[in-house]
Order: C-alpha cells, then sequence, then structure tokens
C-alpha cells in the first residue's frame, strides 16, 4: 500500500495550480506575441477576481488593450479591492450581462476592436449577441470552437474541436470545424496539422454516424474542400496520440499517434475530453471561438488568470495571420 500511495502523490497533479514551464508549450505563445502590437479588445462583464486581473495582466503583458464593458461602479470597486489598477482603460456602462454582450459585438461590428473576450457572464449569453445574423458577428464560415491543450503527456500542441459551441454538429458543419481548426493551428506555427477524426473505432461502421463523416471529410480534404492539413480517421483516441497503439492496430498514417487537431464526434465528447485531460493529465488549456468577425476569447468562468493570458495570446496570434502588424 504505501508503494501504491507514493505512486498516487507522484502522478497527482492539481490543475489548479501552475505548472512548471519547462514541459509547457503555452510559454511560446506569449513569448511569439513580444514583437506584435497589442490587440484591441472588449471585455465582457469582468466582475469576478479571475476575469478582472485576466483582462489586466493581458494588458500588462501587452496583448491586448482592453475596453471593459459592464456596470462602471461594480467593476472599480472589483478593482479596488484585489489590487489592480483599471483607471487607465475605457470603460462602457453596461447595466446588464445581455445589454453588455450586445454593446461588445456592436463596437467589434463596427470595426472598433480587434477582439471580444468573455469576462464572468455565461457563455450562452456571449454567443447568442455574437452569432445573431442581423447584429452579429457571423461571417461565411460556421463559428467553432477550440481547446488549445498544453499537456505533459503530449510533446505536441493539441487543439480540440469543437467543445464548447456546435453541440451535434452535421457533416457541413464539421468541414468549418476542420477549416477553422487548420487555420488556427497554421497561425500557431504549425504549418501542415494532422487532424484526427475520432469516433470509438478505425473502421467506417454505418450504424456509427461519426464514423461516416469522418470518411467523406478525408475525401473531401482529397478533393481540395478542405485545405492545409493531413486528414485521418474514422481513428479512435488511443490510435489518434498513441504510435504503439496504433502499431498494435496495425493502423499505418502520418497521423496515427502525432495527431495536431483532434476533431470529436460532438460537443459532449469534445468537452469531457477536454476537462479530463485537464483534471487526470495535468493539462492547462486555453479557448478561442473561430469563424466569427473577429477572435472571442472564450474561457470558462473556472479558468485560472494564466489560462486567460494564454488564450489572448493565441488571439494575438490569429489576428496577425490574416492582418497586417498594425493597430486598428
Amino acid at each position: 500500500m504505501n508503494d501504491l500511495a507514493t505512486l498516487a502523490e507522484a502522478v497527482a497533479v492539481d490543475p489548479l495550480v501552475g505548472h512548471p514551464a519547462d514541459y509547457h508549450v503555452f510559454h511560446n505563445f506569449i513569448e511569439r506575441c513580444k514583437n506584435l502590437p497589442a490587440i484591441t479588445t472588449v471585455v465582457v462583464w469582468p466582475l469576478t477576481d479571475v476575469a478582472l486581473r485576466g483582462a489586466v495582466e493581458a494588458a500588462s503583458a501587452g496583448l491586448i488593450e482592453p475596453t471593459l464593458i459592464g456596470p462602471e461602479a461594480a467593476m472599480k470597486s472589483l478593482a479596488e479591492k484585489i489590487g489592480v489598477d483599471i483607471s487607465c482603460f475605457p470603460v462602457v456602462q453596461a447595466e446588464c450581462e445581455e445589454k453588455a454582450a450586445e454593446v461588445g459585438v456592436a463596437i467589434c461590428r463596427a470595426g472598433n476592436a480587434q477582439a471580444i473576450m468573455k469576462g464572468s457572464l455565461h457563455t450562452d449569453e456571449l454567443m447568442k449577441a455574437a452569432m445573431n445574423r442581423d447584429t452579429g458577428l457571423r461571417t461565411a464560415r460556421r463559428i467553432s470552437h477550440v481547446f488549445i491543450m498544453d499537456t505533459p503527456a503530449y510533446a505536441r500542441t493539441l487543439l480540440i474541436t469543437d467543445a464548447a459551441i456546435n453541440i451535434t454538429p452535421e457533416l457541413e458543419d464539421k468541414v468549418h470545424i476542420v477549416q477553422n481548426a487548420i487555420d488556427l493551428a497554421h497561425a500557431l506555427g504549425i504549418p501542415e496539422p494532422k487532424v484526427a477524426l475520432l469516433s470509438a473505432v478505425e473502421t467506417v461502421n454505418p450504424k456509427i454516424k461519426s464514423t461516416l463523416d469522418a470518411a467523406a471529410l478525408c475525401k473531401m480534404a482529397d478533393r481540395g474542400q478542405i485545405t492545409g492539413g493531413i486528414l485521418d480517421g474514422p481513428l479512435a483516441f488511443d490510435t489518434a496520440v498513441s504510435q504503439k497503439a496504433a502499431s498494435i492496430k496495425k493502423l499505418v498514417s502520418p497521423v496515427t499517434g502525432q495527431a495536431d487537431i483532434l476533431v470529436v464526434p460532438d460537443l459532449e465528447s469534445g468537452n469531457m475530453l477536454a476537462k479530463q485531460l485537464e483534471y487526470l493529465g495535468g493539462a492547462q488549456l486555453a479557448g478561442i471561438v473561430l469563424g466569427a468577425r473577429v477572435p472571442a476569447i472564450l474561457t470558462s468562468r473556472a479558468d485560472s488568470a494564466e489560462t486567460r493570458l494564454t488564450s489572448c495570446a493565441v488571439a494575438v496570434l490569429l489576428h496577425y495571420a490574416t492582418h497586417p502588424a498594425v493597430k486598428v
């Protein structure tokens, strides 16, 4: 029992405690942003310690130039309470979460901000405003979410999509989800990302829709309907990230064991996978929404300021992948 207890203590990782930077890749993203101008960012409803501190720290790191949206008196009171200075940031008054989301989206839609950042309001409230067909931030692309994972047990940056926006995406939706993730990988410095289309098995089974979608997506990539990455699927999770597992199953592919992007069948499986890696695998994760007019920095209300900082860095890299390195 003593040996088992020692082993358990050795491998246990508290996901809420910062991990040493020497085995993480997140610091590389922040380092790459040092020579890039900060991006103007509306921060919607930053009314918790973590939300407000995350915005302030991202500004101090030179990643964003925030405009704070919410009840001004409450934000100033919170800033004083937690010991941060927001006196140099523009503030736009909004009395409720719904109005704050609408104002933030309107500022981005008018071209006066290069990103939008979720504060302490619920994701649904922000995305409802962002996805409004008439007044939101929609483009020809389907809006989708990507978790960027920094996992100690895996040597590569790992992107998981979609785990927050599209609940049960159809094949047409998955085309956009995959392309969005590939474009993000390019912005993060992965020139030809390996995309694993996940399912429970590695063979096409007409009774399992995700295997049919995976096969179709691979053929669409062959025909140039999806570009910039190498696709394979269906693949189970183990064969996507473990070359040993792929070898045992006699799978030969440039993707198996070295996937950069994991495309999940639906939101539930993706969200559970990302959270399992975080809480049981010691991974840190950042979140970003793609396919809109501007990147949306979409993190959990429970995320640390460190996670929010990395999410801001990802938004900066994504913005400057398609725009000249100048401020608005």
